[in-house]
């Protein structure tokens, strides 16, 4: 038993000895001990994970009485401020490039204020792995892989340039090479240590934490790691040693009881829990699984169900360290040492869940009968739209007239074929064809049962003489090299193939909008015959054109499915009942005829997976490919070198003309409307991450500078300058401009001259003539990516405040990030109830008297001889997140602090 003293003063620390050597954690049982936690066994082990936290920071940031805070969580007392720290950050390139952008223009602010540059540099660890820039160029042969990459490193050489700097540069900073593997895929098998052991200061285990600049960083929840996507610049300062500050969370308990049934997957679990969860209102909370049904999911199903969180709205999706967790870290070749570290410190902890767990008290409880899952997918623009498989014809029917582009008739055109869908070419295609059928994204390529389903789906339907038709662009990016190497020991690689489904990359390709062009004449067809095609993958997201501009509906499944729908070649097709196709003794060939068994699935998973494979993959994984080894190394120094003829790669504004003392903000007057908004706008609404077009105003800019069509790239690739994310912000070809009457585009009305034009050309002007902007919206305001240039480009525009329904955790987060002011009308009221069309002149007031958390300001709306009186809610959330607001934002928070604590 451990005493108290001055560096624990609530007596929880406690010696281990391991086979790696004599260690000390935090036995949480010991302030149920000292009284201060009422039932240990009653608290959800995410807030014990956040209860150990506070306690081994305790004397910095954390104070006893957060401690305490956290100790007396209960399902009727959340809310209080914490500061918390995370033992590492994860990052990906599209958001991690941004990150070293500014820290490396970080210290050149510093440098001018008199500080010294190498004190920006990460104090935790970092992982940047580069999985989110490679396109789908080349598909369908065997070569598809090679060609991809060396087209990758192509386009992305300033990028990768960049990286090679920050990875020598700083400290603490490991980069995690291209076509290794998805990040939140190669966290889970590789990074994930679930217990840390930390050797300075004395041996120390505790929970292994994150935060991560990718919304799906909840992946690794699935293994007992408490993580959560958060934006770019927040993960800057946690890098910087700065807390984060967050609010001691509600938690949901979802109750799952007995098994998937036959003919149901992962993925048709997940997507009815996004269903389930969003229908119950989980948005900034914690989600707990517990319940019996838990021993009937494997890791990597729990990880599927973890990776979702932020489609169900969650902060995490959290499953507590148990046996299937201590099998999954040997399975993928963890050493029995580091096992034994992560069991018994975990038992020793109060952080581990055996059969016999009691559980523990809630905000609030779902349950959902295992039993009761369907085959189904989600669509055909939110992954919360569930649709049975059974019901695909009836629902794309439905939503059709909603998706035509202008002009264009529901009637489509018959197609060539059968009613097969075999015969189906270009020249053939309708309403409903599917052009694009992806294995895809972190969620599934994780998960062995689903991938080896598809592989089985596909030597069944080869050996019937099933094929896939030519206008279907089919791909598969598996999470990691691992999936590859399994797929080959299990021989379903070539059937795989030979229904197109090469290897394409290892990385987020077509769920991120890296799906590259479409064939010439697919392209030609849908666009002259204005047709509502579909793309069918294996992803976590189908917002509105982030999949390809030219496909209108988009639907999320398994990667079994994706398989099914390629062959079928059309998605307004009831495959429960209706054949595939016809196979090559002239029979109809129904779904049900070739899908595999549960125990084929698992018995070729346990001949084909090894431990050792995962060991191989990763024994050299910083080093990289030739591509990666002959990039240019850069000079050692301190400061990063800008070049100002790069396309890529700018110095950022945020610090420009940046005083040692903030400038307190100020009421907002005079100010005119840059869009008004619906609802469930999306980060890709407000930046998408896909193609550039070359009319827009960010394709503009590049052709100006000499860069040919061919070579713009993603918005996601050019994240590192400015000048194309600001002119690329609200230009997402299907947003909806209210101002406009909703029509597609990024465009809007010029106030007072009435004038039409980009919304970027309409900031210009506004920026000139010294009128400050706001934008109105709906609820669920910021859905989706944690995509820090949707609050970059907003700021830059001009934009003073945001005025919404409601928001999605991390935009809201981002835009206090970057100083924008978020406000929430009252409850019931709207820009439509309280009949405000954009065409108003705004002023924000009670700002200037300063704010405090949560404060009301009062808002003044004129326009047509008429005023309009409306108070809001000002979402600092935080004192914190006032500090932040009136700095101007986190980055210049946390410079000015830094420059102050070194002259001090």
């Amino acid at each position: 038993m451990s005493h108290p003293s001055a560096t624990d003063p609530f007596g929880t620390l406690v010696s281990l000895d391991l086979a790696e050597g004599s260690a000390s954690c935090h036995r949480l049982g010991g302030l149920e001990d000292a009284g201060i936690v009422d039932d240990l066994a009653a608290l959800p082990f995410t807030i014990r994970v956040l209860l150990e936290n506070a306690l081994r920071h305790l004397g910095g940031a954390t104070t006893a009485a957060h401690v305490e805070a956290v100790a007396a969580w209960s399902p009727e007392n959340s809310g209080s401020e914490l500061p918390f720290m995370p033992a590492r950050v994860v990052l990906q390139d599209f958001t991690g490039v941004p990150a070293v952008v500014d820290l490396a223009a970080m210290r050149d602010g510093i440098k001018a204020l008199g500080g010294d540059p190498d004190r920006i540099n990460p104090v935790v660890p970092v992982d940047l792995v580069i999985d989110h820039s490679v396109q789908v160029d080349h598909f369908g042969f065997a070569d598809a892989f090679r060609l991809n990459v060396e087209r990758e490193f192509e386009r992305n050489r300033e990028r990768y340039a960049l990286l090679r700097w920050a990875q020598q540069a700083f400290d603490n900073f490991s980069v995690v090479p291209p076509g290794t593997g998805i990040v939140h895929q190669v966290n889970l098998e590789h990074l994930a240590s679930v217990v840390h052991r930390n050797e300075s200061g004395g041996p120390m285990l505790y929970p292994d934490t994150l935060v991560g600049t990718d919304s799906h960083t909840t992946m690794v929840n699935g293994l007992g790691v408490l993580g959560w996507g958060v934006g770019g610049i927040e993960a800057e300062a946690v890098m910087l040693g700065q807390p984060y500050y967050m609010l001691l969370p509600e938690v949901v308990g979802v109750r799952l009881s007995g098994s998937l049934p036959r003919g149901s997957t992962a993925t048709d679990l997940v997507l009815r829990v996004t269903e389930l969860l969003r229908e119950h209102g989980v948005v900034g909370r914690f989600v707990e699984y517990h319940g019996p049904g838990l021993d009937a999911l494997s890791l990597p199903d729990r990880a599927t169900l973890a990776n979702m969180s932020p489609e169900y709205g969650a902060t995490v999706g959290f499953f507590p360290v148990d046996a299937q967790a201590l099998a999954y870290l040997r399975g993928t070749g963890r050493s029995e040492a580091h096992i034994e570290r992560v069991e018994r410190a975990s038992r020793t902890m109060g952080l581990f869940r055996t059969d016999g767990t009691p559980d523990p008290r809630y905000t609030s409880s779902v349950a959902l009968d295992l039993g009761s899952v369907e085959p189904s997918l989600a669509g055909p623009r939110r992954p919360q739209d569930r649709i049975r498989m059974s019901e695909m014809r009836e629902s794309f029917t439905r939503d059709l007239p909603g998706l035509l582009p202008a002009g264009a008739s529901a009637n489509g055109r018959s197609a060539a074929s059968n009613g097969s869908g075999t015969e189906r070419t270009a020249g053939s295609l309708d309403h409903g064809s599917v052009v694009i059928a992806s294995i895809t994204s972190c969620t599934n390529t994780s998960n062995p049962s689903v991938m080896v389903g598809a592989g089985l789906l596909a030597k069944a339907a080869v050996e019937r003489g099933l094929s896939v038709p030519d206008a279907v662009k089919t791909a598969m990016a598996p999470g990691s090299g691992v999936v590859t190497d399994y797929l080959e020991q299990a021989g379903l690689l070539p059937y795989l193939e030979a229904l197109g489904f090469h290897v394409v990359g290892y990385g987020c390709m077509t769920c991120i909008g890296n799906s590259g062009p479409l064939p010439v004449a697919v392209q030609r067809e849908v666009e002259d015959g204005g047709l509502v095609v579909a793309s069918v993958l294996s992803g976590n997201r189908n917002f509105e054109a982030r999949i390809h501009p030219a496909v209108r509906a988009n639907y999320l499944a398994s990667p079994v499915l994706v398989v099914a729908y390629a062959i079928a070649g059309r998605v307004d097709i009831d495959l429960s009942a209706e054949p595939l196709g016809t196979g090559s003794d002239g029979s109809a060939v129904f779904l049900s005829d070739i899908w595999p068994s549960p125990e084929e699935v698992r018995d070729t998973i346990s001949a084909s997976l090894k431990p050792e494979m995962f060991a191989k993959r990763y024994a050299r994984v910083a080093d990289g490919d030739a591509n990666w080894r002959n990039l240019p190394l850069p000079e050692e120094g301190g400061l990063f070198e800008w070049e100002p003829e790069s396309t890529y790669v700018r110095y950022p504004p945020f610090f420009e003309g940046m005083a040692s003392d903030a400038t307190p903000p100020t009421d907002i007057r005079g100010a005119r409307t840059l869009a008004v908004l619906g609802q469930s706008v999306t980060t890709d609404h407000i930046s998408p991450a896909g193609a550039i077009a070359k009319a827009g105003s960010a394709g503009s800019y590049l052709r100006s500078l000499g860069v040919a069509v061919k070579d713009f790239n993603t918005f996601g690739a050019r994240r590192g300058n400015h000048e194309v994310m600001m002119r690329g912000t609200f230009a997402n070809v299907r947003i909806r401009n209210l101002l406009l009457g909703g029509r597609e585009g990024g465009r809007t009305i010029h106030h007072p001259s009435g004038e039409e034009m980009s919304i970027y050309a309409a900031a210009l002007r506004y920026r000139e003539d010294g009128t400050p902007l706001v934008v109105l919206a709906g609820a669920e305001y910021g859905t989706g990516s944690s995509r820090d240039w949707a609050a970059k480009g907003t700021a830059l525009l001009g934009v003073r405040a945001v005025i919404a329904e409601s928001y999605e955790r991390i935009h809201r987060s981002n835009l206090v990030g970057m100083g924008v002011l978020p406000l929430e009308f009252m409850p019931g009221e709207s820009p439509g109830a309280l009949g405000l069309d954009g065409t108003e002149v705004y002023d924000v007031l009670g700002i200037e008297n300063g704010l405090a958390p949560r404060a009301e300001v009062d808002i003044v709306a004129r326009g047509d001889g008429r005023e309009t009186r409306f108070g809001a809610v000002a979402r600092l959330d935080s004192e914190v997140d006032v500090r932040y607001y009136r700095e101007g934002g986190i980055l210049r928070a946390v410079l000015r602090q830094m420059t102050k604590e070194e002259v001090v």
